[in-house]
């Protein structure tokens, strides 16, 4: 499906101030390796008959096959006649700043971004076909949590600015459609982003980092992707998911 449109407002990035973690909380972290992943977006919506196939082969992704698969459902079909419960204006954006950063005419669903690069030949391709970031230009990254507090660290790498952005998600979503193009139909959903927050751009060469609160006892996985200063491009992703 195909959608033409003005470009929405960007979306203004912020770090999450936070207070100091509990001394009793005990802290899980992970490390970035030496080959970063491959970054696939997938701009998607439940009342768009074309999206169920692109939903199916994103949650053939999987993180340890070197992929960080993320689902930003997005609320521009809603007047179809079924509101897409995962859509949120700031999935949305993010769309069409990839758009403008594209140069495309338009924002359409399915459509996949793949490091940053719009990817029609996602049918039916495996994981192991998928390149990852480039290494050369990718920053080390760390991310911690203790209690609810999530911290991203990003060791200093040549060049002007960085920026980047958490991404909470959620597998294992299943909606009854009872109305628009996919009526009667039960969709499944994995990797689906339900919680999008941009961080400010920072100086590359000093290193970085972002602080996230979660809600008190989630085990939910959470990714962070170093992006170039506009958000479009990633450099670097990461998930962390911290046992019950």
């Amino acid at each position: 499906m195909i959608l033409t449109s003005r470009a929405l407002p960007c979306i203004t990035a912020f770090v999450a101030a936070v207070g100091a973690a509990g001394t009793a909380a005990q802290t899980c972290e992970v490390r970035s390796g030496p080959r970063p992943p491959a970054v696939v977006e997938l701009y998607t919506s439940e009342g768009c008959s074309s999206c169920p196939p692109a939903d199916r082969w994103l949650s053939t992704l999987k993180t340890q096959d070197n992929v960080l698969a993320l689902s930003f459902h997005v609320n521009y079909w809603n007047h179809l006649g079924w509101r897409d419960p995962f859509a949120t204006p700031e999935t949305t954006a993010r769309q069409y700043q990839l758009k403008e950063a594209l140069r495309g005419k338009h924002v359409y669903t399915p459509q996949v971004v793949l490091n940053g690069r719009d990817h029609r030949d996602w049918h039916g391709q495996a994981a192991s076909h998928l390149s990852g970031l480039p290494a050369a230009a990718a920053p080390a990254l760390r991310l911690s949590r203790q209690g609810t507090v999530v911290t991203a660290q990003i060791a200093a790498t040549p060049g002007t600015e960085l920026a980047g952005y958490w991404a909470v998600l959620q597998d294992g979503l299943v909606s009854k459609v009872t109305r628009g193009e996919n009526a009667g139909e039960s969709l499944r959903h994995d990797h689906v982003v339900s919680l999008y927050q941009p961080v400010a751009p920072w100086a590359a060469g000093q290193g970085g980092s972002a602080s996230l609160v979660l809600p008190a006892g989630s085990t939910q996985r959470l990714a962070f992707v170093v992006t170039n200063p506009g958000l479009t491009q990633p450099v670097q992703a990461l998930v962390l998911q911290c046992p019950a």
